[in-house]
């Protein structure tokens, strides 16, 4: 089952060795929506927003879906894809080609 209790995902960014400041930083759309009261959720999916595009006549799932991406794949609550640590990378062994990221220039 997903998280739902906001304190409960405080302690497990605790454990994890998250500061409050690190988890407000990079989760700080998710924390404020676990505010309001989160229902449960084990990850069963209807595929109800398919059936409401279907029943609404629309081309695109994106006409209705609730938190949709935009074309270019960014979304706009989460400000997704943001910024990797270096850290991060080193820790899953990763390591970025700075020359094939687009609008980026070579340092």
């Amino acid at each position: 089952m997903r998280i739902h209790n906001p304190d409960l995902q405080e302690q497990i960014f605790h454990t994890l060795g998250i500061s409050p400041m690190e988890a407000h930083a990079k989760f700080g759309f998710f924390l404020e929506a676990l505010k309001y009261g989160a229902p449960p959720h084990a990850g069963m999916a209807l595929g109800f927003d398919r059936l409401v595009a279907i029943l609404c006549g629309v081309k695109s799932i994106r006409e209705v879906i609730a938190f949709p991406k935009t074309t270019s794949a960014t979304c706009p609550l989460t400000d997704a894809p943001s910024v990797v640590d270096e850290s991060q990378l080193r820790e899953l062994g990763l390591a970025l080609n700075r020359s094939s990221r687009p609008g980026k220039e070579n340092p």
